[in-house]
This record gives C-alpha cells, structure tokens and sequence, in this order.
C-alpha cells in the first residue's frame, strides 16, 4: 500500500469514527431532554393505560442500548423510521425538503466560490491599496454581523421598503425554476455575504503567502506579467488552504442554513428541523441531525484528501 492510499484510508475511517461518535451523541441529547416523549404527544389527559401502549409502540420501553442500536441499524439501511406527527414516512419527508436546502446552498455556491476566489486574487495583487482596504472592511463587517441581523437587513431594504424580492421564500414543487431563484434570492444572498468574506480572506492570505517565495521573485524577474504569475505559479501553490476553506464554507452552506431558513420561513431541511423540535418529533430530529453531521464530515474528509492530492509534501512520507 503506497503513502498516498494509506493517508486517504486513514482519512476515510477517521471519519467514519467521527460519524459514529456523533451518532452516540445526537441520540444521547435526545435521550437527555427533559420529560416523558409519550406523555408529551399525548397530552396530559391520557390516561396511563394509554401512555404506557404509545411508549411500547415507541419502542420507549426497551433500554437506551438497545434503541440505539435498532435506530443506528435502520438508519444504515436508510430507514428513519415515521413522522410522529403526520405518520409519514421520514424517506418521503426528507426528499422535498432536501431537494430545497440543496437548490438554496447550490444557489448561494455558484456565485460565492467565483468571487470570493477572485475577489481574494484581486486584494492579493493590489494589496495595501483602496481596493484592498475596502473589500477587507466589507468582510470583516459580513464576519461580525449574525445571519439573522443580515437577514433582516436585506428584508427591510430589498424587500419592505423597495419591495423588489419577497421577504418570504416560499418554494413549491409546481414553482418554475426562474421563480424559485427569484423567491430565494434574499436567503442566497443572505449566506453569500457570511460564505464570501472567509472564503475571500483565506484566499488572499494564501496567494500572500506564496507571492513571498523565491520562485515567484524568479518568475518576476523573467518579466511574466502579474496575472501569469498569478495563476501558472502563485494559485496552484496557494490551494491547499483555498480548497479546505472552500470546502468547510460549502459545509456550511448545507448545515449553517437553519437560522436563514427559518427568518425567510424557506421550506429546507432547517425549517424542518426547528418546527420537528417544537413538536418533539424525535425521529425527524435524529434523521435531519445525522444528515447535517454526514455531511460536514464528507466535505471535511473531501477538503483532505483534495489538499492531499494537490499538495506533493503531503502525498510522501518525510
């Protein structure tokens, strides 16, 4: 087995450990919330005859160990059991909702990743000018601004006293594909100006710190333009640390929208979430918690094994 496989194995199964650890953990926080789920759905005027029944069709009457291991087996298999709620099926649920969260974090990455890149090459080139100084404010003014804070901004200037987007994000599955972009352009845009200013201020740091090296100064004094040098030596030096921001900014994009989702009511997997908390549908929660927490894991193991790849130091053993 060569260095570079035996680094993506040990990647792959670090993060199937993490997974797993996480697992223990959501189902431990929901064992852990207060009061009987049982009686909670049912109300407090049923009789214990009648909450005793529900905790056995529950499966509540089994240990913790036990439940946790019929839970993670059905999981594996993709079986996440029924809404409490409605009695749908959480396969069926999920599907719609995903679809939405993914078309939202999609919108949102396609134009971030773009610029936040060139942006970051643009400062880096013109650094310590106007340009740079401006792009800088504006992106540590993003960073310290909460989500919802930007959120509401956007509301009140695009959409209440403009009146140019909606203000709420409602998408169906009748709804065209030119008017879903339309009605979750604030949601979009919300979570480009947070995703932007990391992604910017990684990459500019990054094509910084090469343009500092002796085989840039050679390539200057050859006398290749600036924006050659740029992108034949500085950028593919610089992506180890470019791809692992873009990656955890992606991450985000999926797992972070939660707060955005519910301001702009957006019918997401966030949304879902929050309202499944209200009503204490536990196994919506344990489903969508996995999902958010595969996810980030994935696109953290993919940032390693691109920096991996890109990177020759990383790929041999020293």
């Amino acid at each position: 087995m060569n260095n570079l496989t035996k680094q993506i194995g040990q990647r792959l199964a670090l993060g199937v450990g993490t997974l797993f650890v996480v697992s223990i953990l959501i189902f431990i926080g929901i064992e852990l919330l207060p009061g009987d789920l049982a009686q909670e759905i049912l109300g407090q005027s049923a009789t214990p005859e009648t909450v005793a029944a529900f905790r056995q069709e529950l499966g509540l009457d089994k240990s913790p160990f036990v439940r946790y291991i019929d839970w993670l087996g059905a999981a594996l298999q993709g079986d996440f059991g029924r809404s409490l709620a409605n009695g749908r099926e959480l396969s069926e649920l999920l599907s719609g909702r995903l679809l939405n969260t993914l078309f939202l974090a999609g919108f949102a990455a396609i134009i971030s990743v773009p610029l936040a890149i060139l942006l970051g090459l643009l400062c880096a080139m013109y650094r310590n000018s106007w340009f740079d100084r401006t792009i800088n404010t504006a992106a540590l003014t993003s960073i310290s601004l909460p989500e919802f804070f930007v959120a509401y901004l956007l509301i009140l200037f695009l959409a209440v006293q403009n009146n140019v987007f909606p203000a709420l994000a409602q998408v169906e599955s009748a709804t065209s594909f030119g008017d879903a972009l339309y009605r979750t352009f604030l949601p979009a845009l919300t979570l480009i100006l947070v995703v932007v200013a990391h992604m910017m201020r990684m990459t500019r740091a990054s094509i910084i710190n090469v343009l500092s090296r002796p085989y840039i100064e050679m390539a200057n004094l050859k006398g290749l333009s600036r924006w050659r040098v740029i992108f034949k030596h500085a950028l593919p030096n610089a992506l180890g640390p470019i791809i692992n921001v873009v990656a955890l900014n992606l991450a985000y994009l999926i797992v972070g929208v939660v707060v955005v989702e519910v301001v702009f009511v957006y019918p997401g997997l966030g949304q879902l979430l929050v309202d499944s908390v209200v009503k204490r549908d536990i196994p919506i929660v344990q489903a969508v918690g996995l999902f958010f927490a595969s996810t980030y894991i994935v696109l953290n193991l993919l940032a390693d094994i691109l920096s991996i790849l890109t990177n020759p130091r990383l790929r041999h053993a020293k």
